[in-house]
């Protein structure tokens, strides 16, 4: 007889099962195996909030398969993540193959590599309950407010309209942002660059006008801008003050959870959702020559960043041979892990710092080497040398007024010559000014005020929301891709470019949750109450008390939303289109329904005459003459598609353009890549020119 190792997913147990050899069985659960059923409530709020779970549907299989081998093993060895949800698989697996589990059959792995097996199957324990009902206090919660609430917004607004807590809170943030966009009144405001040129040198520098000897002066309008010029006219420019000097960069920490999906979706456009399913893809293990299947990364869900002895000297020792000793710090790093953090893993980074992403590019799919660079190139960045500056500062006097200009050159390139972090916000770009000294001269070549207007805040991207909900301490780091994924599937935001913006339906359901339902929608009682159940995982308090302090309050102010709204339904505006309805002459109007918005008759429910929506593009089908219209895949990818589909075959990822061909007159397509092209699709034409981008 051999052990038994159960994982989550067949990869994990194809990486395991390598390293463990012969003696073990290593199989998958293929995740949870046990939930809270679908329909109905199914937590008992009466006796302790005692929840009733039940095998997952389509699970009936894979559990049968688990217990007939749990029946023919010597031992079984729990081995989901280590994680709170991997502690509540092996909760319920013990459960459903009568394991005790105050037995020491629970392992875990931080890694996927040998090391990392070794040393969670050296180790096995006891199931750890504070974990376990952390996760069910969480499950139980989430359950009880969309289960409750739910149905209160469908019947007030309109049918299938579900509600969260995580997501209100995040849907609130979204709604706020457009709520200051709409308000922002501009203001004028006025710049002034001088082109100078300093004596025997041929290379120009721009001075931006500052003030006069008494500070800065703001220039809010053309009237203010006209004088200053008018009184510069004639006046000499000159050096006033040189300052140099010194100014360090240090590299920024390995990723944690919350950072990689910032990054990834900065740098690689990645949603959140595609960032950990790549990331889980490179923790479970990849084929590669010579080696076999292989955990490239630690695991991916944390918010430490610790980092181990070992990885230091491993990654230490590649810096040293590749770029030489120069790009070492005096000392390795080690990066403090603020005090809210979960500390039980390390910091997100590849489990064998030598192995550099062009190493394995060939086993690996695009996404995956994308994400193993960026995650291999931050770490290894991490233990190197700090970038240094060298800064100049210049004051530019002409009469009464003064001008600054500012630059910098590389003198040491430290760590930047592998990465450098993204940013929200435009960077800095470096800008070398020529040799000045104190007192130079300067010709002035031409002097250039430009009108401006402040600009509203930014809506959010992904990015800059994941950045927002860790600051105000809103759901966890595991938990944002899901929660993004819902409230743009659910149609409460839609995406525009790379942002995030709300819907009418999203604001109207926003509005009367702030109404009606202000705790739920608040960002500092969301985050004590993540605190909370962090307390629960730390063994400090009791999920139950958790659980019942919530929901008194929340009962009651839906008894009292119920109550003072019975008799109001809030419509959700709808805007009328050119079609009328061809089986009783009312107007078609854009509805809003439990799966998104569609074309209705406007004299429901005596009619009840509906429609998709269609999203022409105004362009004709290159193939039949039929409407392009915009489509959707079944991930939800945009493409382009013949109205007249399935009789139609035509489609096309590229972005179809109102111009027609100069060579053949058909319609012309846009590829939106970095070297944009617009070319023909007609069969045969061949026409192409490069693109906006190019």
């Amino acid at each position: 007889m051999s052990d038994l190792v159960i994982v989550e997913s067949p990869a994990k147990a194809k990486t395991i099962k390598k390293y463990l050899g012969k003696g073990y069985e290593v199989v998958a659960s293929m995740g949870h195996v046990r939930d809270l059923p679908q329909r109905g409530l199914n937590v008992d709020v009466k006796h302790n909030f005692k929840p009733k779970y039940d095998i997952i549907k389509g699970k009936e299989k894979t559990v049968k398969d688990l217990c007939d081998k749990a029946k023919k093993s010597k031992k079984i060895f729990l081995a989901a993540d280590p994680d709170r949800e991997g502690e509540a698989i092996s909760w319920h697996l013990a459960h459903i193959l009568g394991i005790n589990p105050d037995e020491s059959n629970r392992v875990t792995f931080n890694e996927i590599t040998k090391h990392g097996i070794d040393n969670g199957m050296k180790s096995p324990r006891s199931i750890d309950m504070d974990l376990v009902n952390a996760q069910q206090a969480r499950r139980i919660l989430d359950r009880l407010v969309g289960y409750k609430l739910s149905p209160f917004l469908s019947k007030k607004i309109h049918k299938g309209l579900s509600a969260g807590r995580v997501q209100s809170a995040a849907l609130r943030i979204i709604v706020d942002r457009e709520n200051e966009i709409r308000k922002f009144t501009p203001e004028e405001y006025w710049t002034i660059e001088a082109d100078l040129l300093a004596k025997g040198s041929r290379k120009h520098f721009t001075a931006s006008f500052y003030g006069d000897k008494n500070g800065k002066i703001d220039v809010k309008n053309e009237e203010a801008a006209k004088k200053i010029l008018s009184e510069l006219e004639g006046e000499e420019y000159l050096v006033a003050d040189l300052k140099r000097g010194r100014r360090k960069r240090s590299p920024s920490p390995p990723f944690s959870t919350s950072t990689l999906q910032q990054e990834a979706s900065r740098k690689l456009g990645f949603q959140a959702k595609r960032t950990m399913k790549v990331a889980q893809e490179l923790y479970e293990g990849i084929d590669l020559p010579e080696m076999g299947a292989t955990g490239l990364i630690t695991y991916m869900r944390t918010d430490s960043l610790r980092i181990s002895e070992d990885a230091i000297k491993e990654v230490t020792q590649y810096i040293e041979k590749t770029w030489g000793d120069k790009y070492l710090p005096k000392s390795p790093r080690r990066f403090k892990t603020k005090a809210s953090a979960q500390d039980g893993h390390e910091a997100i980074r590849p489990t064998m710092p030598g192995l550099s992403p062009n190493d394995i590019k060939s086993s690996l799919s695009s996404d995956q080497y994308k994400l193993y660079k960026l995650i291999w190139e931050r770490f290894t960045a991490c233990q190197m040398s700090d970038c240094i500056h060298n800064t100049t500062q210049v004051t530019v006097a002409a009469g009464e007024y003064i001008f600054k200009a500012s630059g910098y050159t590389v003198a040491f390139d430290g760590f930047t010559v592998l990465y450098t972090e993204g940013s929200d916000e435009e960077q800095e770009k470096q800008k070398v000014l020529p040799d000045l000294e104190k007192g130079m001269p300067l010709k002035l070549k031409s002097i250039t005020p430009s009108q401006h207007f402040t600009q509203p805040p930014p809506r959010y991207t992904e990015a800059s929301l994941i950045k927002t909900l860790e600051k105000n301490g809103i759901g966890r780091p595991s938990t944002y891709a899901a929660t993004i994924s819902t409230i743009t599937s659910r149609e409460y935001v839609k995406r525009e470019a790379k942002t995030l913006k709300p819907t009418e339906l999203g604001e109207v359901v926003t509005k009367l949750m702030e109404e009606r339902f202000p705790k739920i929608v608040n960002l500092k009682f969301t985050a004590q109450m993540e605190n909370e159940l962090d307390t629960i995982a730390e063994g400090k308090n009791d999920w139950v008390k958790i659980l019942g302090d919530f929901y008194e309050g929340f009962k009651k102010m839906l008894e009292k939303a119920k109550e003072e709204m019975k008799d109001v339904k809030i419509e959700l505006e709808e805007n009328k289109t050119d079609l009328i309805c061809e089986l009783c002459g009312k107007p078609m109007v854009v509805k809003h329904g439990r799966y998104g918005k569609f074309i209705g008759c406007s004299g429901y429910p005596e009619c009840k005459n509906i429609k998709k929506i269609v999203n022409k593009t105004g362009t004709k089908c290159p193939k039949c003459g039929g409407d392009v219209i915009v489509r959707k895949s079944k991930r939800g990818r945009i493409f382009y598609g013949c109205n007249n589909y399935p009789d139609c075959n035509f489609m096309s990822w590229d972005e179809p353009l109102n111009e027609k061909c100069p060579r053949c007159g058909e319609p012309l397509f846009k590829k939106n890549t970095k070297k944009s092209k617009i070319y023909c699709a007609a069969d045969g034409c061949g026409y192409e020119k490069a693109g906006e981008n190019e």
